[in-house]
């Protein structure tokens, strides 16, 4: 006798009622608990090959995270590029997100304290990974993105000089009017 909420076959007043599937039961003959022979954690995955540039394929590669920072007034975003990266294809991304970063990254009070500074000194760091790596040869077929110029070398770069000195004058403003 089974207690079940789903109508039983051949009753009630929509009869045409077919079970697809009736899950086995406990088996109230035999106490024993059944016993999986293969439990899940057994299976063990195979190691995956190692990755190609995120952006072209080639090898060598280096596991780099890189951050943009755009600071509203009032509120933050940050934009990350995580991956496996030629130094090629890393390098030109980290000029580029940098650069976006020193020009939009500074327009409000969080951040210029946090959110800029981490951001730069996270893609300094990525940089610096990325350069120790030897010169790879692309791949035939596949386009990579142009290197463009060094950071210091764009205009918008030097944006960032505008709220700097902005927070230099007012932090100077804060002490001597103190004192």
């Amino acid at each position: 006798m089974t207690t079940s909420s789903l109508p039983s076959r051949g009753s009630g007043p929509g009869s045409d009622f077919v079970a697809v599937h009736d899950p086995p039961g406990p088996d109230l003959a035999n106490d024993t608990p059944q016993h999986n022979p293969a439990p899940w954690a057994a299976y063990v995955s195979p190691v995956a090959p190692p990755l190609g540039c995120k952006v072209c394929g080639v090898t060598p590669t280096a596991p780099v995270t890189i951050r943009a920072h755009r600071g509203l007034v009032v509120i933050m975003r940050w934009c990350r590029a995580d991956g496996p990266f030629c130094g090629f294809c890393g390098i030109a991304l980290v000029r580029e997100m940098t650069t976006a970063t020193l020009r939009q990254g500074w327009w409000g009070v969080g951040s210029l304290i946090i959110g800029a500074p981490v951001a730069l000194m996270s893609n300094l760091l990525a940089y610096r990974k990325l350069r120790r790596l030897q010169l790879a040869v692309p791949v035939p077929g596949t386009v990579r993105p142009r290197l463009g110029k060094p950071v210091l070398h764009r205009p918008s770069a030097y944006v960032a000089l505008i709220p700097l000195t902005w927070a230099v004058v007012v932090i100077t403003h804060l002490v001597l009017s103190a004192s």
